[in-house]
């Protein structure tokens, strides 16, 4: 685990705008938005015997929550793609599903206000369980259209080995 050095300076949090993802070693074009990265404990109730009037609690097995993310449509096909080795309509039959690399592991990268990276966490064995390839559609409206996959995954850590950056100073000459 790396060693911690404060930057003494910096008192305020991080914001949430500015972030990456990356996958197969390069990072996703268009990622406008990343779901909250959650875990639950379950909780295991048991009684002893010589004292049946009081419940005891212990944790039990760990639930991540799926990942969302969210891109405005374009004519990259990195989701589309990623989606289709779950299930791909059409294939032939016996050929819907890749098993051999329909699993991805994920970083999540949250840079300051300089771009520099000050948080990073990994996203392990995540495979697309939802795809939308286009939003409802609505001539009287004025916005993007997102398309959205969702990631189901078997954990996530922080990289303790991405450190707190030293922000630059822009001091006047």
């Amino acid at each position: 685990m790396a060693q911690f050095t404060v930057n003494a300076q910096r008192f305020d949090p991080y914001k949430n705008f500015k972030f990456r993802v990356r996958w197969d070693g390069r990072y996703v074009a268009g990622v406008s938005k990343v779901g909250a990265l959650k875990r639950s404990i379950e909780i295991v109730e048991h009684r002893e015997g010589g004292d049946p009037s009081l419940t005891r609690k212990s944790p039990g097995r760990a639930k991540y929550e799926p990942v969302t993310l969210e891109r405005g449509v374009t004519h990259d096909t990195e989701f589309e793609a990623w989606a289709n080795k779950v299930w791909n309509f059409g294939s032939g039959l016996g050929a819907e599903v890749s098993l051999k690399d329909f699993r991805k592991d994920i970083i999540i990268e949250l840079m300051n206000e300089a771009g520099q990276i000050a948080l990073a966490y990994k996203v392990y064995r995540c495979w697309v369980s939802e795809f939308q390839a286009l939003p409802d559609l609505d001539a009287n409206a004025n916005a993007v259209a997102i398309q959205m996959i969702k990631l189901e995954n078997e954990g996530w850590e922080r990289d303790y080995d991405v450190a707190e950056p030293s922000e630059p100073s822009f001091n006047e000459p």
